[in-house]
């Protein structure tokens, strides 16, 4: 199993940014998804997740409304679409497949992660 992260990177306040993971290795299609991040001296924070056929989202209250997660299933691919950026949003990023999912907010609940992909929001 591998997942890679691509698309971090610097964004202004009020930009965006696209982050892609690449998944192999496993069904794509059977596990729900999910992005977390971790600040500098933080916990690793649930960001959006997405199940398996894509049909059910969700998505922390932090960036609701500006966040949206999606996937292509015949790319084995799942995506954080990051809009109206803030520096609070600075973190390392990381796409994590669901083992057995009872909350999307776990992180115990995921058995595989990317490598992470830094994001940082600054004028």
């Amino acid at each position: 199993v591998q997942l890679v992260e691509s698309g971090g990177g610097l964004a202004q306040p009020g930009g965006s940014l696209r982050l892609s993971c690449a998944a192999s290795g496993f069904t794509f299609s059977n596990h729900a998804l999910s992005w977390f991040r971790q600040a500098p001296g933080k916990e690793r924070e649930f960001v959006s997740g997405i199940s398996g056929s894509g049909t059910n989202t969700r998505t922390a209250d932090s960036v609701k409304g500006r966040f949206t997660i999606s996937r292509d299933n015949a790319e084995n691919t799942v995506y954080l679409q990051m809009n109206s950026l803030k520096p609070e949003d600075t973190a390392v990023y990381y796409c994590a497949r669901a083992d057995f999912l009872t909350t999307w907010y776990n992180p115990d609940e995921y058995d595989y992660w990317g490598q992470g992909s830094q994001v940082s929001v600054s004028s």
